[in-house]
């Protein structure tokens, strides 16, 4: 039994990928969602990508709570299934689309140089409203 566990966590972690790339409309498009990590502050100044899902990782002080960000992640998307993360230039997303990847298993697309990127490729920006 206790190889067919370890077959099987090793299989899994072969099949989690960290996929780098800039944003784009055909993701937008897609059904792959996408979760803006950034602060509610970063959000009303920007706006949030049409159809990103926001859930903060990092306040404005830098503290984080990765137990409560994961529970969130979890109940808004489905992580069995490869999703997008957005910051504002990609920094916070790498990092963290490596451990998604590497310590839960998630195939996640790490949208490289962020929000920053998306305005300047004049991709939808819908402004933040405040759940």
């Amino acid at each position: 039994m206790k190889k067919l566990i370890l077959f099987f966590t090793l299989c899994v972690s072969l099949l989690a990928s960290v996929t780098n790339e800039e944003a784009s409309q055909k993701i937008i498009d897609s059904d792959i969602p996408i979760v803006d990590i950034r602060t509610p502050g970063e959000w009303r100044e920007t706006g949030l990508l049409k159809k990103s899902i926001p859930i903060m990782l990092f306040d404005e002080k830098g503290n984080y709570d990765l137990n409560d960000f994961i529970s969130k992640l979890n109940k808004a998307v489905d992580t069995k299934k490869p999703f997008a993360i957005i910051c504002r230039t990609g920094s916070r997303t790498k990092i963290l689309a490596q451990f998604l990847s590497q310590k839960l298993n998630y195939n996640v697309i790490n949208f490289t140089n962020g929000i920053v990127y998306a305005k300047r490729a004049h991709l939808p920006i819908l402004p933040y409203r405040q759940q």
